[in-house]
């Protein structure tokens, strides 16, 4: 029995002694991270400085350089190259009072239309945004219909099962495509550290200013549905 006792007493004393070299690492470490402070290197330091400039990474409550953008109006202002074939142009002219664009009031209509482009001296809206992408579509019993067509109900990836329908008027621009800033944005008169090295090759003589996307090579590489 007083051999029973001791090895008890013995367990118990280790365990406590266990729990305790735990709770101490606990705490050291805990407290460990509370005292380290991270600071930036050489490095890091030169990298946030050459593109920041003299802005302090680690204070909150620094302001990032004021960013100033083309301030010529519509009309008046040169316009981009392309970033490469069929790129989204990007806005050359103030967007002072053209801001924010909703489905019901688009300013960049006024200009962009191609009934009015060529007469505003503004880069027409191509074909592809007055083409609906996302063909409605509906089930009805076993049929599968898109735009009023029945479709084949199979993994099928050719052209007969797709219906796309395409307003070769161009009279009304597809509202998923209304928000011309989500692609389409005012470029900044900042100077850039380092300048952008990368030299696009176009498959157009003109692609730098002018999108391939004209109607009739449009309309030969999709098959589509009129009402």
């Amino acid at each position: 029995m007083k051999i029973l006792t001791k090895i008890t007493i013995g367990l118990a004393a280790a365990s406590l002694l266990l729990v305790g070299c735990n709770g101490a690492n606990t705490q050291t470490s805990t407290q460990a991270k509370k005292d380290v402070v991270v600071k930036p290197t050489a490095k890091t330091n030169a990298m946030g400085r050459g593109y920041i400039k003299d802005v302090d990474l680690l204070n909150d409550e620094s302001a990032l350089p004021t960013v100033a953008y083309h301030s010529a109006p519509p009309g008046a202002a040169k316009r981009f190259k392309r970033a490469f074939q069929d790129a989204p142009p990007m806005i050359p002219h103030s967007v002072e009072g053209l801001l924010p664009i909703t489905k019901n009031n688009n300013a960049c209509l006024g200009c962009h239309m191609p009934d009015v482009a060529a007469s505003m001296g503004a880069t027409p809206i191509p074909i592809s945004h007055f083409t609906n992408f996302r063909p409605k579509t509906t089930v009805e019993g076993t049929e599968i219909i898109k735009n009023g067509h029945v479709i084949k109900n199979d993994s099928s990836v050719t052209l007969a099962n797709v219906s796309i329908k395409v307003n070769k008027k161009m009279n009304k621009l597809y509202l998923g495509r209304y928000n011309c800033s989500q692609c389409h944005a005012p470029q900044a008169t900042n100077e850039l550290v380092d300048q952008n090295h990368f030299k696009p090759e176009f498959i157009k003589k003109n692609g730098a200013y002018k999108s391939s996307w004209t109607q009739d090579e449009w309309l030969k590489s999709i098959e589509i549905f009129h009402k």
